[in-house]
């Protein structure tokens, strides 16, 4: 049921007039700008579908599981994907 790059590449090519390189290259200018983008720190938003942001993770403290000794993991960042209303209501079926 996982759809993967060229499936997705494929279909939209098919639901548009454009070829399968060309949209190949929409993917990866947009993946680009979002890798920049989270790099800065800045958020990107597409209202009613997504919003990709950078956070914060503080230092902890954990633990090794194979001995149990305390670890310190260091403050480090993360990335947040938030969905859309459209994409909630998409997937909630109405």
């Amino acid at each position: 049921m996982a759809k993967n790059r060229s499936d997705l590449v494929a279909e939209v090519a098919g639901k548009t007039s454009l070829s399968q390189a060309a949209v190949n290259g929409v993917l990866d200018a947009l993946f680009e700008v979002f890798e920049a983008s989270v790099s800065k720190g800045e958020k990107v938003s597409i209202p009613g579908w997504l919003a990709v942001e950078r956070t914060e993770r503080a230092a902890r403290t954990g633990r090794n599981p194979q001995t149990g000794a305390a670890i310190e993991i260091p403050a480090g960042h993360s990335v947040k994907l938030t969905a859309g209303s459209k994409l909630k209501a998409a997937a909630s079926g109405k």
